[in-house]
């Protein structure tokens, strides 16, 4: 049902459609059509955050990328329901990134309670990695900001070590436990399924944002 929903969707791009191919370094220009900053986040899963963000945002452009054509379904009807222009989902894997998105392109990058890839042999998959982390240092106009929300002790220690090594980042602000910490304004009173789950169990939410330098 998703391959119809997605293939039909005007706020989905995926393979197949006309702008799949060329909308590098162009969102603003062909699917935007404005000026406005633009958001992505990686790994949206159902969108929530992508949905949430741009209902706050509505003078900005989001962006939610993720390969799986179910959850970004959801997240298509759910910004199509709550009228917002301001969004558009990319079906593809974060691997293949440099293929939709241009040096300086973004004005931001969020990545919300990712897989955190705990055994040695998945770091490469883990999305704070250091060829990641490249990847969106590129992308990243000077000034942009990158943020990471994750109940992970493990990815949240890994990603402050990974990104304090990375010359492109400055970490401005960081928290193991968002709800009570100042920088909680910075959630912007998002909370997905997920998130709500985790915070039920007694599970702190980690966050750390920085700037690209």
């Amino acid at each position: 049902m998703h391959y119809d929903y997605c293939s039909n969707a005007t706020n989905v791009i995926e393979a197949g459609k006309p702008l799949y191919h060329q909308l590098k370094g162009k969102w603003n220009q062909l699917y935007f059509e404005n000026h406005n900053p633009i958001v992505l986040e990686l790994a949206c899963g159902k969108g929530e955050y992508t949905v949430g963000l741009a209902s706050v945002f509505p003078d900005k452009n989001f962006i939610g990328m993720d390969i799986k054509g179910d959850r970004i379904a959801r997240g298509s009807q759910a910004a199509l329901d709550s009228g917002l222009s301001n969004v558009a989902f990319l079906r593809a894997g974060i691997q293949y990134s440099e293929e939709f998105f241009q040096a300086r392109e973004l004005d931001e990058i969020w990545l919300i309670h990712p897989d955190p890839q705990v055994r040695d042999r998945d770091e490469p998959k883990r999305l704070t990695n250091p060829d990641f982390l490249k990847k969106y240092a590129s992308y990243l106009k000077p000034g942009g900001e990158f943020c990471l929300k994750t109940d992970s002790s493990f990815l949240y220690e890994y990603s402050l070590e990974m990104i304090s090594d990375n010359p492109s980042f400055r970490i401005m602000d960081y928290t193991d436990d968002l709800y009570q910490s100042p920088l909680l304004q910075y959630h912007h009173g998002v909370k997905t399924h997920y998130e709500k789950i985790f915070v039920s169990k007694g599970y702190s939410i980690k966050f750390i944002k920085c700037i690209r330098l």
